[in-house]
């Protein structure tokens, strides 16, 4: 088997349009297509839903699913907030910092930037309450050849 990427990652939202015009709104991402059924063709169940689609660059797709007939949605609460979360690559700090007055001037919290070491992240939430990444990387090769050497050995430690 030869994985070439990532064909796309779903998460659910409360609203689709409120969420693509989000996600269009705050970083750019293009509205790709929706897909509504009556039925899941996975499972065969009936279950109205709403799969919108956006491109999150590179190739990468950030889908959402909209379920009207389900309960609302919630959250795993026995994990932090700040551990489940969506991160997306930027370019530059630069482009890191413009992104945060940008988030800002709609009127969202926007939490850092925060330094990692090797990369600065700002923070932020969805209207579903996703926790939302963007983050800049700044190290160097070095730092991320000896980061990748010492992997399994932190890993078996």
């Amino acid at each position: 088997m030869s994985l070439k990427r990532i064909h796309h990652v779903a998460y659910r939202c409360n609203d689709a349009k409120e969420t693509v015009n989000f996600y269009r709104d705050m970083l750019g991402m293009a509205f790709q297509l929706a897909i509504a059924e009556d039925q899941v063709p996975s499972t065969g169940d009936p279950d109205p839903y709403m799969h919108v689609f956006l491109d999150a660059g590179n190739g990468n797709v950030l889908a959402f699913f909209e379920l009207p007939n389900q309960p609302d949605m919630g959250r795993d609460e026995n994990t932090p907030a700040w551990v489940q979360h969506l991160a997306f690559r930027v370019a530059s700090e630069e482009e890191l910092l413009a992104a945060k007055e940008h988030i800002e001037a709609q009127g969202i919290d926007v939490l850092g930037p925060t330094h990692h070491g090797i990369f600065k992240s700002i923070y932020f939430f969805d209207p579903n309450g996703h926790r939302v990444e963007l983050a800049a990387d700044i190290g160097t090769d070095d730092q991320y050849a000896e980061l990748k050497r010492v992997a399994p050995l932190m890993l078996d430690e």
